[in-house]
């Protein structure tokens, strides 16, 4: 590769371009939700621009309505109960399928990712038909099953990815010294996984906590998710206290993004070392 020093014009004038094009496709995608970030600030009633003057009283709103707080609850109760189980599930199937070599395999595959493929609104329909004979519309179970399902996919994906450069030989190793499957898999197998694991148990919560349309289909008036909450308080009654709670939102994929990239990174180290 060229060095800096020894690049032509017509090198440095690419990159410069290459770096614009990036710069403006990044503010064209984020542009949009960070514009509600200033909004939740506002002291006036209105969403618009320019702001009327700086205050909090849409956050002391937020913190002080029960609907919100009910939600906020429920929206951490179902996601982490999900993501507790879609993250062992998701292992398992992972563990499975990446050692097993058996016919059909594509297509069982296929079906454990086909949550992320089908579209949402028809996937929230199947969840109601099959659930309603079963009793598990308006309460915790039938939402935290549906999510869990939801899931689940992201942890086998990202599970799956970190098994490929797993080397076999260690739990092999593991099981010729005398210990049992379940000791070889958490004394050895898990530690090295940790981060491909825990990277899905984030996207498995990121899915739970932002997902509304099957809330909207299978959970109760008790049940309301912040998502639900929100897309309530837009079609009956557009508040700012909706920018708030969106920033919040905001807040907690940005803490998610960059403690999957940390990891990332602390994978790409493990890795190096082996």
């Amino acid at each position: 590769m060229a060095s800096t020093h020894n690049r032509t014009l017509q090198e440095k004038v690419w990159i410069t371009v290459l770096y614009g094009l990036s710069a403006a496709v990044l503010v064209f995608l984020m542009a949009p939700i960070f514009a509600i970030v200033p909004l939740s600030f506002n002291s006036g009633q209105f969403l618009t621009y320019p702001l009327e003057g700086f205050s909090l009283r849409w956050y002391q709103e937020f913190l002080n309505s029960d609907a919100w707080m009910r939600a906020l609850k429920n929206s951490f109760f179902v996601g982490i109960i999900s993501t507790l189980l879609s993250t062992s599930l998701g292992t398992l199937a992972s563990l499975g399928l990446t050692r097993a070599d058996f016919r059909g395999k594509s297509i069982v595959m296929a079906v454990l990712l086909s949550p992320m493929i089908v579209p949402m609104v028809i996937t929230a329909v199947g969840f109601y038909f099959f659930f309603a004979p079963l009793g598990l519309t308006a309460n915790y179970t039938g939402l935290i099953l549906a999510h869990t399902a939801l899931a689940t996919p992201f942890v086998v994906i990202t599970v799956s990815a970190t098994l490929q450069g797993f080397d076999t030989n260690l739990a092999r190793a593991s099981a010729s010294l005398g210990a049992d499957p379940f000791t070889t898999f958490f004394r050895v197998v898990l530690p090295l996984i940790a981060p491909g694991v825990f990277s899905g148990a984030l996207f498995a919560f990121a899915t739970s906590f932002d997902e509304v349309v099957v809330v909207l289909m299978v959970a109760g008036p008790e049940q309301r998710t912040l998502p639900r909450e929100m897309f309530s308080g837009i079609r009956e009654n557009i508040s700012p206290t909706i920018t708030a709670v969106a920033t919040v939102m905001i807040m907690v994929s940005i803490v998610m993004l960059a403690t999957l990239e940390l990891l990332r990174r602390r994978n790409e180290r493990m890795r190096g070392i082996r």
